[in-house]
This record gives C-alpha cells, sequence and structure tokens, in this order.
C-alpha cells in the first residue's frame, strides 16, 4: 500500500515510540507483568473521582430527548458557560462562553488552533523539551517547528526566544507544568514574555500569538499555575480532562482564547470552522454533559505528589541529578551515561522501561511517568539500586 513520503519519514523519526512498546510487550510476556516496572506513558492509572461516577449515573438515569445529537460545532452553551465561569475565577478578563469551543482533547484543540492561524511556512516555537507531538501537529497545518533551548532548569530562555523570532513567526507553544520535565513557569516569567512578544509584534508589524498548553495545571504541588491570559494578551488556552478527571481515553477538552487577544471574534469564527472541518465536527456530546458541571472537581492530587516524592527522593539518594517537578506527573532526570539510549538499554536488562530524552528533543535525558500502581513503584526500587550501580553511580 503506498504510504506518503513523509509520513514514512515521520514514522521514522518517531520509531522509539513503537520500539519501546515492542519490547515492554515482550517484557511481559517473558517474564509477566508484575516483574516489569514500566515508566513510559502518562496514563495514569488513578480513578476518575467519585463526582464523576455519580454525574455519570445522574445523566443516565434522565435522558433527555436529543441529547445524543449533534450541537453548535463549538459546544454545548451550558457547557462552554462553565468552563469560562472557571477560568474567570483564575483570570482577571471578561472571559464568556463565546470564548470557548469544546474540542475532542488537547491534541484536537492544539490541532484547530494550528489550522485556524497557519497559513503555509509560518513558524511556530517549542521550547525543548516537548511534548513529542508539538512537531507533528506544527506540520499537519502546514507550519514549521522552531525549536529553542531552555534554561538550565528548564525555564523559558527569554534571549533564546527573542533570536528566534522574525517575521515568520506566529505562534509560540508553552506547556506549564510542562511534560516531561513537570516545571511550573512563574507569572512573572511569563509577563516577560509578553512583553517581549509585544515588542516583537511591533517591530515585525506582526501579531504572535501564545499557546498555552494546560492539561496538567490542576496537577501541581503547593505552585499555582498562572493565567496567561493575565501575563500575554494574544493567548490562548488549549487543554483537556485527561489527567485532573483522569479521562485519557474519553477525548475531551477545549480551547478558550483571551478576550483581549486581537481580532478575537475573528479567531473564534476560525476555530469552530476548523473544528468542523478537520473532522472533529464537535466534542462527544455525553462528555461534555458530563464535565459542565465538574469545572471545580479533580482527582486527588496528594495522591501524585506522594509518587513523586518517593521515586525522586529515591533516585535523589542513589545520585541522580534532575529538577524536581513542580507539578503533573513526570521526572525528567539527567542520564548518567553520556549516551541515554545505552543508559535505557541498561534499564530495560532490569525490566525498567523508560523513554529517551531525545524523543522530546533533549538528549542527555530521560522521562519517568510515575502516574502508576503504588506497588510498580516500590517494587522497583530495589532495582533502581541495581541499575545505579552498574550505570557509575557512587550513590548506587
Amino acid at each position: 500500500m503506498p504510504v506518503a513520503t513523509q509520513i514514512k519519514q515521520q514514522i521514522e523519526s518517531s520509531s522509539w515510540i513503537r520500539k519501546m512498546f515492542e519490547e515492554g510487550a515482550a517484557l511481559r510476556q517473558q517474564y509477566g507483568e508484575e516483574n516489569v516496572f514500566d515508566f513510559t506513558l502518562g496514563n495514569p492509572t488513578m480513578e476518575p473521582p467519585k463526582e464523576l461516577h455519580q454525574e455519570l449515573q445522574r445523566i443516565a438515569a434522565n435522558p433527555k430527548p436529543g441529547m445524543h445529537r449533534y450541537m453548535n460545532n463549538a459546544g454545548y452553551d451550558e457547557t462552554r458557560a462553565a468552563v469560562a465561569e472557571v477560568i474567570a475565577e483564575k483570570c482577571s478578563n471578561n472571559i464568556t462562553k463565546n470564548h470557548i469551543v469544546m474540542t475532542c482533547g488537547a491534541g484536537a484543540a492544539l490541532n484547530v488552533v494550528l489550522k485556524t492561524l497557519l497559513n503555509p511556512s509560518d513558524e511556530v516555537i517549542i521550547l525543548t523539551p516537548y511534548f513529542v507531538e508539538y512537531k507533528f501537529y506544527i506540520d499537519n497545518q502546514g507550519g514549521v517547528p522552531v525549536e529553542v533551548g531552555t534554561e538550565d532548569n528548564f525555564q523559558p530562555d527569554l534571549a533564546a526566544i527573542a533570536a528566534a523570532i522574525n517575521s515568520r513567526t506566529r505562534a509560540i507553544i508553552i506547556n506549564s507544568p510542562n511534560n516531561p520535565t513537570g516545571v511550573i513557569y512563574p507569572e512573572q516569567t511569563l509577563k516577560s514574555l509578553g512583553n517581549l512578544l509585544q515588542k516583537k509584534e511591533a517591530e515585525f508589524g506582526t501579531v504572535i500569538v501564545t499557546i498555552s498548553d494546560e492539561p496538567y495545571a490542576r496537577i501541581s504541588f503547593g505552585e499555582t499555575v498562572p493565567c496567561i491570559f493575565n501575563c500575554i494578551q494574544n493567548s490562548l488556552i488549549v487543554t483537556s480532562h485527561s489527567k485532573d478527571l483522569a479521562l485519557p481515553g474519553e477525548r475531551i477538552g477545549y480551547l478558550a482564547a483571551n478576550p483581549m487577544m486581537i481580532e478575537v471574534d475573528l479567531f473564534m469564527q476560525g476555530a469552530i470552522f476548523c473544528n468542523r472541518v478537520l473532522g472533529f465536527v464537535n466534542a462527544p456530546a455525553l462528555m461534555q454533559r458530563l464535565v459542565t458541571n465538574l469545572q471545580r472537581v479533580s482527582v486527588d492530587v496528594e495522591e501524585y505528589r506522594r509518587k513523586r516524592d518517593i521515586l525522586y527522593n529515591k533516585l535523589i539518594e542513589l545520585g541522580f541529578e534532575m529538577v524536581k517537578p513542580d507539578g503533573g506527573f513526570y521526572l525528567f532526570p539527567k542520564s548518567p551515561l553520556a549516551d541515554e539510549m545505552e543508559f535505557i538499554r541498561i534499564a530495560q536488562k532490569y525490566k525498567i522501561l523508560l523513554v529517551p530524552g531525545s524523543g522530546f528533543g533533549a538528549p542527555g535525558f530521560f522521562r519517568i511517568a510515575y502516574c502508576v500502581e503504588d506497588k510498580v513503584i516500590e517494587k522497583s526500587l530495589p532495582v533502581w539500586e541495581k541499575l545505579a550501580r552498574e550505570a557509575g553511580l557512587s550513590a548506587g
């Protein structure tokens, strides 16, 4: 069967993902699932909060005629209004349902936004390390991804961002708490970024939109995730309930536009149109109804904090180096070996499955997803000791 050359190349460039799946499956089959420590996927094992099950039962027990039919492509008015109300509590502006589009998760929201914004060859800045799909999403809509490095603590490097901006720069994607590092960008950093972007917009006579990807925003461990709308005028939020309500398989999320964004009404028209023509048409009807009354509900964040602390403290004790994450459910340690792929191969010998940092644009690191069951973390701790010892860490 013929496959486009570009798709062949993209399959090859992301082959490490497929390889990790295949090797993990082979190890589980050979040694038993209980003896394999799979930290590769950000697929939370935590169940949704009880309020979600109660709401689902209420909806199922009181079906309304037409509740599964098509609706406005932007989504149900009551769902969008509920989303806007909660955002308005955090953001000091007059956001309404007219600034919300319900989407099939954050991935759909990003594709809708990028299709709405990009002309062919427009550039989109992404900060390394970044969520692996960003480059593919940008390419989907004819854009060009521009990778910009971050500081040693994974905070934005404003000087590097300034140097990367030119007349073709159309957007920048930020992700806080970040996947894979777990860092949160402070409000002052975002305001400084906003000032920088305003200067560049004036210099080039363009509009540069900041796209804040926030699926982990409610999973923060003390430090509040700032509202991007309070910091940058031309800004958007894209997010999902995959993580905060533990619903990754239901594909429900939204995009929200800053009411102060230049030509925001025109953008919203474009986003609603793109939601339809990209094939999403609208977000799932049942899921929209389900999350309407759950906008202030989240999973127990303390569970993730506890998992983080167990694994982080153990790895630091063993001599691993990493920035302590402020949110999300990932650790991003520095590889003790210069070649992180060599380290990952050694880890596989101990049946520990990890993701290479090069997949996130950050070679020399590796990602651990600690959104796994407690028994996986606890049982892995003595195995990490053996791995650390073989990798040459003095405390291992």
